[in-house]
């Protein structure tokens, strides 16, 4: 596995890498080290070198660092001399450029320092962005979007029209009341790769505000869309869809039940999380459920969909049934 390093001025670095690891949890060989105001190059170089040597192997070592030229990089760019043809630094630290690092290191454990150190560069270009949108510096347009890139599309192509096999592809059918989010947008979808990210979400359809948010969330490459129940139905049955992967997000197990009942073909769920109202009860840390919901899952359960209660792909899946039991235990207590 290859070694990342984290180094800034300052509390940059530690900044940056707390905030990695909400998304994703704590990471092995993974380090961050910060240059202080009372400190000098062979400070933060010795912190380098401790935190390489904390490694399971100093065979792959990447340096994220702030500033290109600065002590940081200097330092690093000293260190590689010696495993030049392995090691690699990329400069211009952001959370887009990390998150894709733990993403590619996670996605492909065969990946090289060198391979990171590519892969990150228009992630951490595309995470610079300004509202509005035309404060952006104009660039060279991209190229037309083909026949099947995009919704738009999808209405130039006659109705009947067969693309692939006809049948929409559901890579990930996520329930999660925050919808589009970091976990998802940084730990989902370059796990499972869908080319399109639908909400279905009678209420959200209908909230303009909601739309653009979820729209503006989705990671470059990837188109969303906010989508009522019975539009989910019609694109479910469109063979123009035929070539599309699509992870679905729904904000609750009665929507996901409702979809499945209208021919949305959904053999697993993806339960990530779901967020406390007034008399649910907690049945972990992320699941707050009322009674309607735990009869809900069941009644999916006995249409035979299967549960994955993860929040992000690297968590160890729960155990539903435990779950479940747990909320049902805590909602009669309620009763009493």
């Amino acid at each position: 596995m290859v070694g990342i390093v984290l180094a800034s001025h300052g509390g940059f670095a530690d900044g940056i890498a707390q905030s990695a690891q909400m998304l994703f949890g704590e990471q092995d060989n993974f380090a961050h080290v910060i240059l202080k105001p009372s400190e000098g190059p062979d400070d933060i170089r010795g912190k380098m070198e401790k935190a390489i040597a904390s490694f399971d192997s100093q065979d792959e070592v990447l340096f994220l660092v702030d500033l290109w030229g600065g002590t940081p990089f200097n330092q690093a760019n000293g260190l590689l001399e010696k495993h030049a043809d392995k090691w690699a630094i990329v400069s211009g630290l952001n959370l887009p450029m990390v998150v894709q690092a733990l993403t590619e290191r996670m996605m492909n454990a065969n990946a090289t320092a060198r391979d990171i150190a590519t892969a990150v560069i228009e992630p951490a270009k595309d995470g610079i962005k300004t509202k509005p949108s035309e404060l952006m510096p104009q660039t060279e347009a991209a190229p037309a979007a083909t026949s099947g890139d995009s919704a738009a599309s999808k209405k130039s192509i006659p109705e009947g029209t067969v693309i692939g096999d006809g049948h929409i592809k559901y890579v990930l059918a996520r329930i999660d009341s925050r919808l589009l989010h970091g976990q998802v947008a940084t730990g989902w979808i370059p796990a499972m790769k869908p080319d399109r990210v639908i909400v279905v979400s009678d209420s959200v359809a209908k909230d303009d505000l909601r739309k653009s948010m979820i729209r503006e969330a989705a990671p470059a490459g990837v188109k969303a869309h906010t989508v009522p129940l019975k539009k989910m139905e019609e694109i479910a049955k469109d063979p123009r869809f035929g070539n599309t992967h699509a992870l679905l997000l729904f904000e609750n197990p009665e929507d996901v039940l409702r979809a499945i009942k209208a021919g949305v073909d959904i053999k697993e769920i993806n339960v990530g999380s779901m967020s406390y109202s007034e008399g649910d009860v907690n049945a972990n840390n992320v699941l707050s459920m009322n009674q309607q919901d735990v009869d809900t899952f069941r009644e999916l359960e006995k249409m035979g969909v299967k549960f994955d209660v993860r929040k992000v792909p690297s968590d160890n899946p729960g155990n539903m049934d435990a779950i479940l039991n747990k909320a049902q235990t805590l909602l009669d207590e309620q009763k009493k």
